[in-house]
């Protein structure tokens, strides 16, 4: 009888010594916003603005001055929030030969940093006012940007004014119609060219210049078939070089408003129905010293290794006028 591999006793196992991991890991928001450290669970900052520009600022010669512009600052506030991730193995995983890791305890505080750097991004992107009752939660994105674009019969929350205390919206939660849209947020509707153009201009009248155009993978592939469609938003170049196979386009990755230009990036966390409008200028992402992705260990408990990652985090948005939102979108 012939010895094959259906017969024969002995054949090793072929294991690769690698680990394929297709969860993504990129985090668009986390990683574009300037990087800091604040000194208290609590930090402020001040926001200047101008007077509105004046068209009848004439006055006689020798005029008595009887009035005053005063130019104050408004004194914004946001708090730090608590994230981890922890984990937790036996000491025999770590003292085996294990395929793809050398030790596992090292490999799951690699794994722990980052699904808490996925937590962060979702946070950031997400409905989240400052909050102080029970775990102290940080003001996000959708608390501070003014210029937002709502659908029909939204209802605007009366009180928002951008301070990290309130949402646009009254009820950011209840969605009755399981579309994924807060009802508050008004009836969907499609993105378009017009959105984004009128949502640009009003935070360049504020004085931003927003860059980065944050969407979900739905309203991505949304967004490059509006501005494809749309005649005027597309420039064609013609290249003199040799010839090679014709490739077709159908995406767009940057966008040139009337207003600048904004560069369309897909987050995987941010939530379907909205699209966030950018300037990586006035905006931060701020940590504890010593309080950044770090790495803690536990006592021991029995024949196991434990521990967690951990980051105090929050973000300071120096001038909320300076960025922009469009909710209510269709994703479906």
């Amino acid at each position: 009888m012939a010895v094959t591999t259906a017969n024969a006793i002995g054949a090793r196992e072929s294991l690769a010594d690698v680990i394929y991991r297709i969860d993504p890991d990129e985090v668009p928001v986390l990683s574009s916003l300037k990087k800091g450290t604040r000194s208290n669970t609590l930090f402020d900052w001040q926001v200047q603005e101008l007077a509105a520009a004046d068209a009848t600022n004439a006055h006689a010669e020798g005029a008595t001055i009887s009035s005053f512009n005063d130019n104050l600052t408004t004194r914004l506030q946001n708090q730090m929030q608590i994230a981890f991730k922890a984990f937790k193995v036996s000491d025999t995983i770590d003292a085996v030969d294990t395929a793809g890791r050398e030790r596992e305890s090292a490999y799951q505080s690699l794994l722990s940093g980052i699904t808490l750097r996925r937590d962060i991004e979702k946070i950031l992107t997400s409905d989240q006012a400052k909050s102080t009752s029970g775990n102290r939660k940080c003001a996000t994105l959708s608390s501070w940007i003014t210029n937002t674009s709502l659908g029909a019969s939204a209802t605007a929350n009366g009180s928002f004014d951008g301070d990290g205390v309130d949402l646009p919206v009254t009820d950011a939660t209840t969605d009755s119609g399981g579309d994924g849209i807060a009802d508050d947020y008004g009836t969907p509707r499609a993105l378009s060219v017009d959105l984004l153009e009128t949502v640009m201009q009003a935070a360049f009248e504020d004085g931003g210049n927003p860059s980065l155009m944050v969407m979900s993978p739905i309203q991505k592939r949304k967004f490059s078939s509006a501005t494809i469609t749309n005649n005027d938003t597309i420039n064609n170049q013609v290249n003199m070089t040799a010839p090679k196979a014709a490739t077709a386009v159908s995406a767009v990755s940057v966008f040139l408003s009337d207003f600048g230009q904004l560069e369309a990036v897909v987050d995987r966390f941010m939530p379907n129905e909205r699209v966030y409008l950018l300037d990586p200028e006035f905006a931060e992402y701020v940590t504890l010293p010593g309080r950044d992705f770090v790495k803690q260990d536990l006592a021991k408990e029995g024949d196991s290794t434990r521990g967690f990652v951990l980051s105090e985090f929050s973000m300071q948005v120096s001038a909320p006028k300076a960025h922009g939102a469009i909710y209510a979108l269709t994703n479906s």
